[in-house]
């Protein structure tokens, strides 16, 4: 549970973990220790006005890869394949081919949804597949947050994936969707703000959300 409370907010203190996960400061100072004599965290000072330096804990690069990368090195192999017989512009083409396919299922499974249900819907399809999202919608915006990039090394190579990711979102969401936070561009989590444009708005429910570590 440690791994996973830095994990969504990138740096914590012993004291911020202690009041998230409702446990002594002591007791998260030993998992902290132990955590890293495996490596899997890391520290830095931080100066929060008078007194003494705050210790902000995150994770390292080993602590990363303990989080689920779906299918990322097989992905990897078949697309360099693809771009050495076939192009970079058809691998791309088979990246967004995928998220044509979840747009098509989501649509057809939440036709005359409410903004509330489509969230839920896509934040449990993400973080079945990996990506440890969680949305918030009210009757006509919301927030969708990406804490982990199951396919992290893929985005980084063919960064078209992320604006394909941004159409699905929007087809699926039936919202207009403007990417706040970007795992690629160093932020801790991709943050998506929501604006629902479909008349069902009215009828949503006041707020939803959908999590899964």
């Amino acid at each position: 549970m440690v791994l996973i409370e830095i994990k969504r907010a990138y740096r914590l203190t012993a004291k911020e973990l202690a009041t998230r996960l409702g446990i002594s400061l002591n007791a998260v100072r030993h998992h902290l220790k132990e955590l890293e004599a495996e490596a899997l965290v890391e520290y830095e000072r931080q100066h929060r006005g008078v007194g003494a330096p705050a210790f902000a804990y995150r994770l390292s690069a080993a602590g990363e890869a303990l989080f689920p990368r779906r299918y990322e090195s097989t992905l990897t192999e078949l697309l360099d394949y693809v771009v050495e017989h076939d192009g970079r512009a058809t691998a791309v083409a088979v990246l967004e081919a995928r998220y044509d396919a979840l747009t098509r299922r989501l649509q057809s499974e939440l036709a005359g949804a409410t903004p509330a249900q489509r969230m839920a819907a896509v934040t449990r399809l993400l973080s079945d597949e990996g990506y440890m999202a969680e949305g918030t919608a009210s009757a006509e915006t919301g927030t969708l947050i990406e804490h982990n990039c199951a396919i992290q090394a893929v985005a980084q190579r063919f960064p078209e994936i992320c604006a394909a990711e941004a159409r699905f979102l929007a087809a699926a969401l039936n919202a207009e969707v403007d990417r706040q936070g970007h795992i690629l561009s160093g932020c801790s989590a991709c943050e998506y703000r929501v604006r629902f444009t479909d008349a069902n708005a009215s009828g949503a429910d006041e707020s939803q959300s959908e999590e899964s570590a």
